[in-house]
């Protein structure tokens, strides 16, 4: 999710979050069964964020085997992430309890913060993106 200025929305992770606790993350989440995948991710973002948003287009899709030692909350091995841009609609971020606080960041600022690893390789797509408009 990003604003006019071409900043992201980061989110950090409780310290009792199950996974990257007190890691910044992208708002986001999984598919409840039979979703439509766009109704999902503008659910996930409003009970992370508060936010509505509009403008959402995919960014990527990468799917993969997960490692046996990475850290997950399910049993699933394989993965399809779906990498998205949005735009706000509304400006208060309300958070949910998995998060405890938020801030707008340049795509370099992120790189900067503690967060997964995959999260940092979606922050340079939608650099790499920013770049070619």
């Amino acid at each position: 999710m990003y604003d006019s200025d071409g900043k992201i929305l980061t989110i950090r992770r409780t310290e009792t979050a199950p996974t990257w606790s007190l890691c910044w993350d992208l708002p986001g989440g999984a598919l409840d069964y039979g979703e439509d995948i766009k109704y999902g991710i503008t659910r996930e973002i409003r009970e992370e964020t508060g936010l509505d948003v509009e403008e959402l287009s995919v960014m990527d899709v990468i799917s993969r085997l997960k490692d046996k030692e990475e850290e997950s909350l399910t049993a699933v091995r394989y993965l399809v992430t779906i990498c998205y841009t949005a735009q706000p609609t509304t400006t208060e971020v309300i958070l949910s309890h998995e998060h405890d606080d938020f801030m707008w960041v340049t795509p370099d600022e992120f790189q900067q913060l503690k967060a997964s690893p995959r999260n940092k390789k979606f922050v340079e797509i939608f650099k790499s993106m920013q770049a070619r408009k």
